[in-house]
């Protein structure tokens, strides 16, 4: 038995989940989210719980037990608290601004470099150097942040880039001369 899959999902006071068919909807103070339960798996609401059950051993359903009860638990996290990543960029010149809901950076190209702000994604920018990508959508939110870093990864001679807060990167050593 998946030791994930079988633990139950909390579900807090404040939290509507509605099952119709294969179809988990839940609807909490900052959102609603759903998601298509796939064919085996079964996912019944009971005391306040979400019960995640598959009807055999086989690898398919072994696979998207444990799947569906992190999947449907992310979404409760989701609608009650929120995901958010803090990001930061490092290198002379290089900052971000908040323009309306969207950003606008300035990452050493010819050009200030545009990123629009997704349905279900808000930017707060910190400082000129620290924002932070905040959304209900766990996953969502990790594709927007990894988009952004990719405009300028981290740099592993100088260090520069867009990376994630506490992101170690790893140097390496330039050209000696003689």
């Amino acid at each position: 038995m998946s030791r994930i899959g079988r633990l139950p999902v909390p579900v807090p006071a404040g939290v509507d989940v509605s099952i119709v068919g294969n179809t988990v909807t839940v609807k909490g103070p900052k959102g609603t989210l759903s998601h298509s339960v796939v064919e085996p798996i079964k996912v019944a609401k009971e005391d306040g719980e979400l019960k995640v059950t598959r009807p055999d051993d086989d690898r398919d359903s072994r696979a998207r037990h444990g799947l569906t009860r992190s999947l449907l638990n992310n979404m409760v996290v989701g609608v009650t608290q929120g995901y958010s990543k803090q990001m930061e960029i490092v290198g002379v010149g290089y900052r971000v601004a908040a323009k309306g809901k969207d950003l606008e950076f300035a990452l050493g190209y010819s050009h200030p470099v545009p990123v629009p702000a997704p349905e279900g994604i808000s930017f707060v920018v910190e400082s000129p150097i620290k924002f932070r990508v905040e959304g209900i959508d766990k996953q969502q939110v990790g594709e927007v942040a990894a988009n952004i870093r990719k405009l300028r990864k981290p740099d592993p001679y100088k260090g520069k880039g867009v990376r994630y807060a506490g992101e170690v990167v790893r140097r390496k050593v330039g050209k000696t001369g003689k």
